[in-house]
């Protein structure tokens, strides 16, 4: 499995990838409320190599066996007295299933811990997906409490489970630490409320 800079030269592969995983991915993909959804693959490239010119995002491809698996994007870097960053990702159906996710996810955070000099990563999950849910538990990112209609996904506000890690929980490497099975158990289970409370609709105020 490789994680790598993703290029411009990419966008057609990228571009029937995610159309051939449409139905796969919809349920779970970023939307805007303002705008349609485009796929202008190659704009979308641009505007992540742009934040990465500037500093605010990592937008690399996940290759598996030579293939493209799927996108990590590392996003909302903060620099100086917070110094965190944001991760997001997807991979194809085909190669579910087969920890390339986790892997993915762990050679990012110790790239951004190691390499930038990052102290926090977080990773922010729609209470419904499971798959997600299984990558913070296997990799020990630590549950920190449910986002109410945090982001626009699949055309409408919906709530996260928030959750994060920081580099002195890992000084050696979060994949070392996964490989060398030193996950502390149980650091990304949701507390019965916020389960509770995501199961629920938000009441909004009337006007």
């Amino acid at each position: 499995m490789t994680l790598r800079p993703i290029r411009l030269r990419d966008a057609r592969a990228l571009e029937r990838e995610l159309m051939e995983n449409r139905s796969w991915l919809r349920t779970w993909e970023a939307t805007s409320p303002y705008a349609p959804m485009s796929f202008d693959t190659r704009a979308s490239i641009r505007s992540l190599l742009a934040h990465s010119r500037t500093g605010g995002g990592l937008p690399f491809l996940v290759e598996y066996n030579g293939e493209l698996a799927g996108q990590l994007n590392v996003s909302s870097i903060t620099w100086g007295s917070l110094s965190s960053a944001s991760i997001g990702y997807w991979v194809g159906e085909k190669f579910a299933g087969r920890s390339i996710t986790p892997i993915a996810v762990a050679l990012a955070t110790d790239y951004c811990f190691a390499q930038l000099g990052l102290h926090r990563m977080e990773i922010c999950i729609r209470p419904e997906n499971a798959p997600s849910l299984r990558v913070v538990e296997k990799l020990g990112f630590r549950y920190e409490g449910l986002r109410r209609r945090f982001i626009h996904i699949n055309g409408a506000w919906r709530d996260h489970f928030a959750f994060g890690l920081v580099a002195e929980e890992v000084r050696g490497g979060l994949l070392r630490r996964w490989q060398d099975g030193r996950v502390p158990i149980g650091l990304a289970a949701v507390n019965e409320y916020d389960r509770a409370a995501a199961a629920q609709p938000l009441q909004v105020a009337d006007k």
